[in-house]
């Protein structure tokens, strides 16, 4: 398989290559690159039948489009980066290549895109009729109600519909959520708030999955983050790469700002999204959060982002308290507020912290004292009732 790829940057300068997203070509990254040139030699490559790239003869796999690029790449290391589908070939190389690769940029991309039927679908729809049926589906999908990215749309007019279609086949069959532990680069992962095609919940999975990964929220964007707000996108890259982690917006707010006011940074221990998602789920578990997260709505997307961040991370990760501690203060003020449709919660999540039956029993008691026999007497039934469940749970 070739790939039509171009090389800008000065001929000394570190390496950085760049893939698209499915339906669009190198062009996607022109935003970006007056900013990564001036200090980086920008590989941009172009998926088949896309762009300058021959049509694919044949189906292939995102491996192999991992294979391809890296067959552009001379021995030496360097950057991967990509978007969408460029992101997941990224993600792929980061793997296989670990020796080589120096840093991995991952925007609004996933480990895994859904489940296969809707892809193999659209595969089928687009044989079929063409992609000028999935142009007005693209527009909205990429962008957010009222911006102007005609010149990306069109892009997609261009496009070979067979290899299109064996890209959504690619897509189908990629899985690397079991792997991402193996990537060793530094990562960084940008999503935007409004992307329907790789919500923050994909996002949260990679830089969850991938040990030390930093994660950029970015706000009022949708799938192609990167052109609807070029500003954001471009300066968290130039900071990863650079190192700088902390680097927030032109004119914005720093990045420990609540979501939907900047671009928000979720590096460990910084009021972050992915810290605070890694917490939620050590204290009450992933059944209990994977509830959450599949019930999560538009309506209540921005409030379950909040208390990630700023009871998960702010609080729970401060240094001060360990999580025994922590568990203790949270069901006598669950108690003491008389929220009880809480209390069976912090029950479990105080047993993943480490307290015994028997402390919990004495927490309750010592509400009776201070925050009122009736409000103790309905905590010791829930508790009672919760304990009682998890007896029946079994192993």
């Amino acid at each position: 398989m070739k790939l039509h790829h171009r090389i800008d940057g000065p001929a000394d300068a570190p390496l950085l290559v760049l893939g698209p997203s499915l339906g669009t070509t190198m062009e996607i990254w022109r935003p970006q690159l007056p900013a990564l040139t001036s200090s980086w030699r920008v590989l941009r490559y172009d998926l088949p039948g896309h762009g300058g790239s021959p049509p694919a003869a044949a189906g292939f796999t995102v491996d192999d489009l991992a294979a391809a690029v890296l067959d552009l790449v001379e021995d030496e290391r360097f950057v991967a980066g990509g978007i969408s589908l460029g992101g997941a070939v990224a993600g792929t190389i980061a793997i296989r290549e670990r020796h080589r690769v120096r840093k991995l940029v991952l925007v609004c991309t996933s480990a895994r895109f859904g489940e296969p039927g809707p892809w193999l679908g659209r595969a089928a729809l687009v044989r079929g009729k063409g992609l000028a049926a999935l142009v007005p589906i693209l527009r909205d999908r990429w962008f957010t109600p009222g911006f102007d990215g005609q010149w990306v749309v069109d892009m997609a007019t261009e496009v070979d519909a067979r290899s299109y279609a064996a890209c959504c086949e690619a897509i189908a069959a990629f899985d690397l959520t079991r792997r991402l532990a193996e990537i060793t680069a530094p990562t960084l992962v940008v999503a935007g708030a409004e992307d329907p095609a790789t919500p923050l919940d994909h996002a949260l999975t990679l830089a969850g999955g991938i040990p030390g990964a930093f994660l950029t929220v970015v706000p009022r964007a949708s799938h192609l983050a990167n052109v609807e707000r070029p500003d954001a996108v471009t300066t968290a890259i130039a900071g990863h790469l650079t190192g700088d982690h902390r680097t927030a917006s032109p004119g914005g707010p720093a990045p420990d700002t609540a979501p939907g006011s900047g671009a928000a940074d979720a590096s460990p221990g910084s009021g972050g999204l992915a810290a605070g998602m890694r917490t939620r789920r050590e204290v009450l578990g992933d059944a209990h959060v994977d509830r959450a997260v599949a019930a999560t709505t538009d309506f209540t997307r921005d409030f379950q982002e909040l208390i990630t961040r700023y009871a998960w991370d702010e609080i729970w990760n401060r240094p001060g308290l360990d999580r025994r501690t922590r568990s203790c203060v949270t069901l006598t003020a669950l108690v003491a507020r008389g929220h009880l449709e809480e209390l069976a919660m912090h029950v479990r999540a105080a047993l993943r912290n480490g307290l015994t039956r028997d402390e919990i029993k004495e927490i309750l008691l010592q509400t009776a004292v201070y925050c009122g026999v009736p409000a103790a007497n309905a905590a010791f039934a829930v508790a009672r009732r919760t304990l009682a469940e998890i007896d029946g749970e079994g192993p």
